[in-house]
C-alpha cells in the first residue's frame, strides 16, 4: 500500500519541511489542513532551520546554506548583512499566524538592525519576549538605557542607537565610553574616555608608556562576537625576566581555567546541548607561577547575550577559524610568550565594513581588528558586561576600581 507525504509521521514531515527554503515552506503550510497544523505547531517548529539559514547566509554570496557552529568560518556572519540576501518571505512572516511567535525571538536577536527597523513586519509580542530579545542581543550594561519604558521600546531604541552609531561617529547619546583594564597586580579599573576621541590604540599606547612597555608591540585578540558588538582585548606579549611582570588575569581572561582547544567539555558543538551544557572541566596542570584559581562552578555556554556562530560554544573553544583566543598552549601564547603589563578590554560596534578582509595583517587578530574601515566605533564595556562575558574573573580580580587608581 503506497503512502502519501501527509501520511508520514508528524516528526518526519516537520523534519522534511525544515529542509525547505522559506518561500516553499510558506506555500506548503497552506496546502492542506494537516500541513498547516504541523507547520503551526510550536513544539516541532519546522520554521526554525529555514529562518536561521536565511539570517546566517554568507554576506558575499546569495547562498542560504546553514552555517552551523561546526562549519562556521571567519566573516561568515555579520550583523550588517545586506537585506538583499534575506529571503523575501522573511519580511512578512510577522503577519502569518502559521509561524510560531517564538521564531521572532530568534529573528530579533540576530537580524540586521536596519532590516528590522525599516523592512520587517514585526508581530505583536509580550513584554517578556521583548525582554528575552534584548538580553540575547545586547550587552547587559546597555540595560541602563531602558529607563521606565517597556522592553519593546527599550529594544527598538537600542536598535536605532546601534544602527546609527555603527555607521557614523555620533556621540550625542553617549558622551563618555567606558572600558576595563586588567592590571598585573590582580586589580582592575573601569575607566572612561571621551567618545568623540575614543581611540583604543592611542589609549593603549599611553598605558604601555605608563608601564614602561612602549617598546613592545600591541597585540589584540578577538574575545567574543555577538550580534552588534565584538569584545577586543589589547595587551603586550614578551618573555618576561621575572614572573612578577606577568599579568596572570590577562591570560585567565582569554583562557578560562580548565578549558583548552582539545580537552574541554563542549568542544564538539554537535554533541553539546544548545545552551545548558553543564560541562565538567578537569583542571590541567599549569605552571605554578600562574597561580590558578579554580572556578566556583561548572562552565555553561553563553546564552545572554547570544554569541555569533564563530563563537557559538563560548566560553568553550569554537572550531572554524573565528575563535582565536588560543594561539598557544598551556600558560604561554604563541612562540612561548606571556602577557605582561595591563590588558585593556573594549566593545567595538560592528558596522557595514567591519568584517572586510584586509591583506595587511593576519585575519581576526592584532591590527586587523582595530585598523581599517568600520573599526572606529565603540560602545561602553562595564563591570556588568565583564561579569557575564567572563564570570570566572569575579573571583580572580582582587580589587575593582571605578575610575583611575592604583593598579600597576
Amino acid at each position: 500500500m503506497s503512502k502519501t507525504f501527509e501520511s508520514l509521521p508528524v516528526e518526519l514531515i516537520a523534519d522534511i519541511l525544515g529542509e525547505l527554503d522559506l518561500e516553499s515552506l510558506v506555500k506548503l503550510a497552506y496546502l492542506s489542513r494537516r500541513l498547516h497544523t504541523i507547520a503551526s505547531d510550536a513544539s516541532i517548529n519546522p520554521w526554525r532551520r529555514p529562518i536561521l539559514r536565511t539570517l546566517r547566509c554568507l554576506p558575499h554570496s546569495s547562498s542560504t546554506d546553514a552555517i552551523s557552529p561546526s562549519t562556521s568560518r571567519p566573516r561568515s556572519y555579520t550583523s550588517t548583512i545586506s537585506t538583499m540576501l534575506y529571503e523575501t518571505p522573511l519580511r512578512t512572516l510577522g503577519v502569518r499566524s502559521v509561524v510560531p511567535r517564538q521564531n521572532w525571538v530568534e529573528i530579533l536577536s540576530i537580524a540586521n538592525p536596519g532590516y528590522l527597523l525599516y523592512h520587517a513586519v514585526i508581530p505583536n509580542m509580550s513584554d517578556r519576549e521583548w525582554e528575552e530579545c534584548f538580553k540575547r542581543r545586547f550587552l547587559p550594561g546597555w540595560r541602563r538605557w531602558k529607563n521606565d519604558g517597556n522592553w519593546r521600546e527599550a529594544f527598538l531604541k537600542m536598535l536605532h542607537r546601534v544602527q546609527h552609531r555603527s555607521s557614523v561617529s555620533c556621540t550625542s547619546d553617549e558622551a563618555w565610553t567606558k572600558y576595563i583594564v586588567l592590571n598585573r597586580n590582580g586589580s582592575a579599573n573601569e575607566l572612561e574616555n571621551s567618545s568623540r576621541n575614543f581611540n583604543p590604540l592611542a589609549m593603549f599606547n599611553e598605558l604601555k608608556l605608563q608601564n614602561n612597555l612602549a617598546h613592545l608591540e600591541t597585540r589584540i585578540r578577538l574575545v567574543l562576537e555577538i550580534a552588534d558588538v565584538r569584545i577586543l582585548a589589547f595587551g603586550t606579549l614578551t618573555r618576561p625576566r621575572a614572573q612578577r611582570n606577568v599579568n596572570k588575569n590577562a591570560h585567565c581572561f582569554l583562557h578560562p581555567p580548565g578549558i583548552d582547544m582539545q580537552g574541554c567539555t563542549g568542544n564538539d558543538p554537535q554533541s553539546a546541548p544548545a545552551v545548558d551544557d553543564h560541562g565538567v572541566y578537569p583542571m590541567q596542570e599549569l605552571n605554578a607561577s600562574m597561580n590558578p584559581v579554580s572556578p566556583s562552578g561548572p562552565y555553561t555556554r553563553l546564552a545572554h547575550p547570544r554569541p555569533n556562530p564563530s563563537h557559538a560554544n563560548y566560553p568553550f573553544y569554537t572550531p572554524g577559524g573565528g575563535d582565536k583566543r588560543w594561539l598557544g598552549s598551556g600558560e604561554v601564547e604563541e612562540e612561548g610568550l606571556q602577557w605582561v603589563g595591563g590588558m585593556m578590554i573594549v566593545a567595538q560596534l560592528l558596522g557595514p565594513h567591519t568584517h572586510d578582509v584586509s591583506s595587511d595583517w593576519p585575519p581576526l587578530q592584532d591590527l586587523d581588528l582595530a585598523v581599517g574601515p568600520g573599526r572606529s566605533n565603540y560602545g561602553s564595556f562595564t563591570w556588568s558586561d565583564l561579569a557575564v562575558v567572563a564570570p570566572w574573573m569575579e573571583e580572580r580580580i582582587t580589587n575593582k576600581i571605578s575610575g583611575a587608581g592604583l593598579g600597576h
